[in-house]
């Protein structure tokens, strides 16, 4: 197994007779040990990895051996040499293990070398094939034709419906309510904290808090301090009221309604917890007010009050032999993105529950996106409110497979802003070509997202099939934003996404379901021309340029996370794989602890075989990110059992008894309970504390 992968590994990086690297770059032009500034460190450190895969036959092999045992005794770059001297044992300890478990997996390493000792060969279709059969098999899916596979996708995903929804939406305004998360982060690097735009007594606040170590890492996080012209705070409201505006002038909505608007607010910092919502309410009052909104703001001081003051003492009353504890490591907005997505969703039921029993579902927007109406009605003949009245939302059906399903949720799609002038069904990923070398090498999720994209995200309902009465489209490619569910099948299925799922938690909430009812599972409507303005070019460049680096560490992190949840969930891989791919399942990979090493390693080339300082600094600064995140979360992830079951079922049992929870207080509140009234009176006094603006 190691000669294969020792031939595997060279024929990608290194210039063999006959053939250059597939990659494009030679790692051996990379090391170069006699230059020791601290980038120079961060690219030997990678080059060395790559030599020691590559074997003892290779002419550097001792050198780098040298090298890195000489770092793991160096302070500063101790855990880096660590991570990289470790990870030329684990690759091919996990593949071993792997192979040993799945024959073809074997079958594919072995093909894969056999090709690479050809002389000649090019990063064609042909090498794809065979490399990727190892690392990224459901990118092979992908080669060819993607016209075929996206009617294959579409196929797999195909529902019959059996029954409407006999209680549909019928007033979206007051029957939906409209979520999003906003994210917060400190200042841009290098700014004047007392030239902010802030009080003094918050600028005194905040100066500590921006030395302290970064603890969640988010795709664009609002920086404090960003006008409000690049806010999406202000953007994504701004966008959400205008829109009800069009609404009322179109008829749709009464003149004297609000829509109901949820926030939570999660911080990178964790000293910015305790200040996140005076800021947000200094950038509220100093812009126009939403007039068509109501809008609520909730941050984790006020997830605990909820905890604390309503949920543990209904579940101490009505629950008696329940571990009340695990309300509070479920029901939260600060840490990884799965917590606040599932806190907005359980908001709902809540909500229902406490403050209006009229609500019957919500939809989680993000605030970079807003609905372009004009363009909605020209090409749909729908509104945006109008799109939720559909009776495919909350059917039942049957799937492809022949299982039954209930169409409880519902996913529209984005177009991009430069984009929409060709039309709302412009996929907002585009298909790549050609598909590159470097990192694409071992894995190139743009090729099932583009594709996935088409197949789900653009399809339209015809007189043909499906034709959105009796047939229709279930997704499992969903984004965080234009996502909708219904508070009783969100009741009744009881989805989660786990707290420690930093990416892709839009996508991780079926998951935790996904075969659990043995009548009907819960699903996602395709709903067709439900589609939002994707504007984040337009006015977050900033703030995308400052989380690039944690970002793409975050789809390192959601490789690992995917893989062993994949394989902690209680059905096995293989059903769920046949679920999920391509797009979602490329993440849930046989071999996640190599597929990491190998990508890191092959972005790091990519960074220092550029040749400029900008680039070098890059390297630097995703080398000590990436080994500080990936390492730990490894030393997490590799023991045995998988400590994700645990933690699932931890996490399971706390939504349980939290969903459980508002099941007896709706019941004793009907009988006039007395403790059960007073709860809800507690709840609607917290609630009513997180109220920041009322509309008209």
């Amino acid at each position: 197994m190691r000669k294969s992968l020792s031939a595997l590994i060279g024929r990608m990086v290194d210039t063999t007779p006959g053939n250059g690297p597939l990659s494009g770059m030679d790692v051996s032009r990379q090391f170069r040990p006699l230059e020791t500034t601290d980038p120079d460190v961060a690219r030997n450190l990678n080059a060395a990895f790559w030599i020691l895969l590559m074997g003892p036959d290779h002419p550097l092999h001792e050198p780098a051996a040298r090298y890195l045992k000489a770092l793991r005794r160096d302070g500063g770059w101790a855990t880096a040499a660590v991570y990289f001297a470790e990870g030329a044992e684990r690759i091919p300890a996990e593949l071993t293990r792997a192979c040993r478990s799945d024959p073809d997996l074997g079958k594919a390493l072995e093909a894969a070398a056999r090709w690479c000792g050809r002389s000649g060969t090019d990063w064609d279709d042909d090498a794809r094939k065979k490399i990727w059969g190892l690392f990224f098999p459901e990118g092979v899916e992908c080669l060819g034709n993607p016209d075929a596979e996206t009617a294959r996708i579409r196929e797999r995903r195909q529902v019959r419906v059996t029954r409407p929804n006999p209680e549909p939406i019928q007033d979206p305004a007051r029957e939906i309510l409209f979520m999003s998360n906003v994210l917060v982060t400190t200042p841009q690097d290098g700014a004047d904290l007392d030239g902010l735009p802030c009080g003094t007594e918050f600028i005194e606040a905040l100066k500590p808090i921006v030395r302290e170590e970064q603890v969640y890492w988010y795709d664009h996080p609002i920086q404090i301090g960003v006008g409000n012209e690049n806010n999406e705070a202000v953007y994504g409201l701004r966008g959400l009221n205008d829109a009800v505006a069009f609404e009322k002038a179109r008829g749709g909505v009464r003149p004297d309604d609000a829509v109901t608007c949820l926030l939570s607010v999660s911080v990178t910092h964790q000293g910015l917890h305790a200040i996140v919502k005076d800021y947000l309410k200094a950038v509220y009052l100093s812009v126009d007010p939403f007039p068509h909104l109501n809008i609520f703001l909730f941050s984790e001081v006020d997830a605990g009050r909820i905890v604390e003051e309503v949920l543990v003492p209904a579940a101490d009353r009505y629950l008696k032999d329940r571990d009340a504890g695990l309300l509070t490591r479920v029901f939260g907005v600060d840490g990884e993105y799965g917590r606040h997505y599932s806190f907005l969703k359980a908001l709902s039921a809540y909500w229902q529950v406490f403050i209006d029993p009229g609500v019957k579902g919500s939809f989680k927007l993000d605030l970079d996106q807003v609905f372009d109406q004009e363009i909605l009605v020209s090409e749909t003949g729908m509104s945006a409110l109008e799109h939720f009245r559909s009776p495919l939302w909350g059917a039942d059906g049957v799937d492809a497979e022949g299982r039954g399903i209930q169409l409880g949720m519902m996913a529209g799609a984005l177009v991009n802003a430069a984009d929409i002038h060709q039309g709302l069904f412009t996929p907002d990923v585009p298909m790549p070509d050609p598909i590159p070398g470097g990192e694409a090498v071992v894995f190139f999720s743009q090729l099932p997202q583009a594709i996935s994209t088409r197949a789900e995200m653009m399809a339209q309902y015809t007189s043909g099939m499906p034709d959105g009465e009796k047939t229709c489209l279930q997704r499992v490619h969903v984004t965080g934003g234009t996502c909708a569910a219904l508070v009783q099948s969100i009741r009744r299925h009881r989805p989660f996404t786990p707290a420690w799922i930093g990416r892709a938690e839009d996508q991780a909430y079926l998951l935790s379901c996904l075969f659990k009812d043995p009548e009907k599972n819960l699903r996602y409507l395709h709903k067709p021309g439900l589609t939002m303005r994707h504007d984040k070019s337009l006015f977050a460049g900033q703030a995308i340029e400052g989380a690039k680096t944690g970002k793409y560490v975050g789809d390192l992190v959601r490789t690992l996370l995917f893989s062993y949840y994949a394989e902690a969930l209680p059905w096995s891989r293989e059903r769920i794989k046949r679920a999920i791919d391509p797009f979602t399942g490329c993440f849930a990979s046989r071999i996640p602890i190599t597929l990491v090493y190998l990508r890191l390693g092959l972005r790091l080339l990519a960074c220092f075989a550029k040749g400029s300082r900008e680039e070098e600094r890059e390297g630097l600064k995703l080398t000590k990110l990436a080994v500080e995140r990936v390492d730990a979360l490894i030393r997490m992830l590799d023991k045995t059992p998988n400590p994700l079951i645990a933690r699932y079922e931890e996490e399971k049992q706390g939504w349980d008894i939290f969903y459980d929870v508002l099941d007896r207080i709706e019941e004793r509140q009907a009988l006039g309970d007395a403790f059960a009234m007073s709860l809800g009176q507690k709840a609607r006094e917290l609630v009513n504390r997180c109220r920041i603006q009322s509309g008209r």
